[in-house]
């Protein structure tokens, strides 16, 4: 029963997969919850589902004691999952992630700047954040940067992730892919392991806490390339969020040391195409320039790195807004789209109709 039916929602395109007794089972669809079929599942059901996928027949003991347990499981020639088993109303619920082991998409095929990222993968040290909501396709852009420096470029990479979604294999670069839990403990202590693993390269799942981002910076400012991400809006509130992490009197040096190390922060969300098939990218694209470090290090000019945005753009630069309204203007998203995803709706309204009386 259950490998037909992680079939099916799998097939449908879900991105998690959602089992929990008296529903009917769910799926992520294009980031809307979808139900499949009608019938309730029994809690009975659910709990040999868990069983079933557990990799060991011991854990459903411990389960059973700590209520929540996590795991991989796999089904050969369709995907594996990240699972999370766990009891709610004292029924067992089960969330799984949909890790497809197929073709890691180009920048183009994601709608990403592709002349501005192949630059970004050509530094040679340095931090580069994608950043952006749950759901916001940031593991799949770090993949594609990993995937372009993979091919490209015969270094060492060195990834850590919770959980790995993105499988990776040798091309031109070596790649080690480490798991939270599995295969290290912490973000923090995986870091401080891997700059003993000479690595060129280092992907750090989520900047998490204090530790992890202390690390992260250290790497970049040694000669390496990082690329991690954080649960942030845009350019500005990125910087805001890493400054946050530090007590008031550390704040200043990690002003510097950020201001120094950062190469790009892009920002994303994921957004209803207008024809209703699927969802498209938008980005915000902050690339580092004098000015830029400048405005990172000195807490009253950070605001201002928004007038960088909008003007820079020779760089490949350019703020959500901008960007909403070139998509808006080649039909991918509506008007109502843009404006409720924009940053300030009022400046959007302000460029669409400056830009529709150029044409």
């Amino acid at each position: 029963i259950l490998q037909g039916l992680l079939t099916i929602i799998v097939k449908e395109g879900a991105s998690d997969i959602h089992l929990r007794a008296g529903s009917p089972p769910g799926g992520r669809v294009d980031g809307v919850i979808k139900r499949f079929g009608e019938t309730r599942l029994m809690p009975d059901h659910v709990a040999e589902f868990a069983r079933e996928m557990m990799p060991r027949k011991e854990m459903w003991e411990v389960f059973l004691q700590k209520r929540e347990a996590d795991f991989a499981y796999g089904i050969a020639g369709l995907a594996r999952f990240r699972v999370n088993a766990y009891f709610q109303r004292g029924t067992v619920g089960i969330i799984m992630r949909v890790i497809e082991d197929k073709p890691i998409p180009s920048f183009q095929q994601l709608g990403l700047p592709a002349a501005t990222f192949q630059q970004l993968a050509e530094h040679e040290r340095g931090l580069i954040l994608v950043t952006g909501p749950t759901g916001s396709g940031k593991t799949t852009t770090l993949g594609s940067l990993i995937d372009h420096i993979n091919t490209t470029q015969p270094v060492n990479i060195v990834t850590l992730e919770d959980p790995i979604e993105v499988l990776h294999r040798d091309k031109l670069a070596m790649i080690n892919q480490r798991e939270l839990g599995i295969d290290t403990l912490s973000f923090a202590a995986g870091l401080r392991a891997s700059m003993r693993q000479d690595p060129d390269v280092l992907m750090i799942g989520e900047m998490r806490d204090k530790e992890t981002v202390e690390a992260a910076l250290s790497a970049a400012q040694t000669g390496h390339l990082v690329f991690s991400t954080l649960h942030t809006q845009d350019a500005i509130r990125t910087v805001t969020r890493i400054i946050d992490f530090f007590p008031p009197h550390e704040r200043p040096q990690i002003r510097q040391a950020l201001s120094e190390s950062v190469v790009g922060i892009v920002s994303q969300r994921l957004l209803p195409r207008a024809d209703g098939v699927g969802r498209v990218l938008a980005t915000e694209v902050l690339i580092s320039t004098p000015l830029v470090q400048e405005y990172v290090k000195d807490e009253e000019r950070t605001p201002l790195l928004k007038d960088v945005l909008l003007e820079d753009n020779i760089r490949g630069m350019h703020t959500f807004d901008q960007h909403l309204v070139d998509l808006y203007q080649s039909g991918l998203i509506t008007l109502e789209t843009a404006t409720e995803a924009a940053t300030s709706p009022h400046e959007l309204r302000l460029m669409v109709t400056k830009t529709s009386h150029l044409y």
